[in-house]
């Protein structure tokens, strides 16, 4: 049985796909090469070509026809978009007073998790932090948060003692993809104890991905008392 491929290598071809279509080498109306033929050329099985070229259909970017191939789409659909908010700013926009409270920061070896989930060498360096975000002295987010290193040496250099990763990295570098996960959770002793609740008691939890160009940049993990409210337009 052949073994699945590490989502690095997915995230490359989807990548180079769309910055084919950017630079255009590919034009609006061109056809593709056969899914086989792209295979061959990036060295990857045609499920990773063919759930690449899955994606930008969706986002508009692609247009896929049975037995017609698959070509650049001439009229691109806007794609609904949500922002990364910096923490900061949806403390300051409720009224309240924003705090920010370093908890931990570490560079250590990517932990076996993370190492499989972003199919890093067994000795890939990250950098690891956990903080506290608060609204009127009241804890709003407890974040745990994993950066790449090697895509992001800078973050090195920063002892995140007064502006979070969040905001740093925002500002910092530009990503090209973003995946989130949203979930129901209960809070551990330790969370509890950050946020100020119960142990067991409910919380709300996004878990945030971030790529430039099919390289993982950061993971985080952001849980929130279950009484927080996420609000984004379409």
């Amino acid at each position: 049985m052949s073994r699945p491929e590490p989502p690095s290598r997915f995230r490359a071809v989807k990548a180079e796909i769309l910055r084919r279509v950017r630079a255009r080498d590919w034009a609006p109306g061109d056809l593709l090469p056969a899914e086989t033929e792209l295979a061959a050329e990036f060295g990857c099985a045609r499920a990773t070509v063919n759930r690449a070229m899955r994606e930008l259909a969706e986002a508009g970017v692609l247009d896929r026809k049975r037995r017609a191939g698959t070509r650049v789409s001439t009229a691109p659909v806007r794609p609904a978009r949500f922002d990364i908010p910096q923490t900061r700013a949806e403390v300051e926009q409720t009224g309240a007073t924003y705090a920010y409270r370093l908890l931990r920061r570490e560079e250590v070896v990517a932990p076996d998790w993370l190492a499989r989930l972003w199919a890093l060498p067994e000795t890939a360096a990250v950098a690891h932090v956990e903080a506290l975000h608060l609204a009127d002295g009241r804890p709003w987010q407890f974040e745990d948060r994993w950066i790449n290193l090697a895509v992001v040496p800078a973050a090195s250099e920063e002892d995140f003692k007064t502006v979070g990763p969040n905001e740093w990295l925002i500002a910092a570098l530009p990503f090209s993809e973003a995946e989130m996960v949203f979930s129901a959770a209960s809070a551990d002793a330790a969370l509890a104890h950050a946020l100020g609740l119960a142990g067991g008691d409910p919380i709300f939890r996004a878990e945030r991905t971030t790529w430039l160009e099919g390289q993982p940049v950061t993971y985080a993990r952001l849980s929130y008392p279950s009484t927080y409210r996420m609000t984004t337009r379409l």
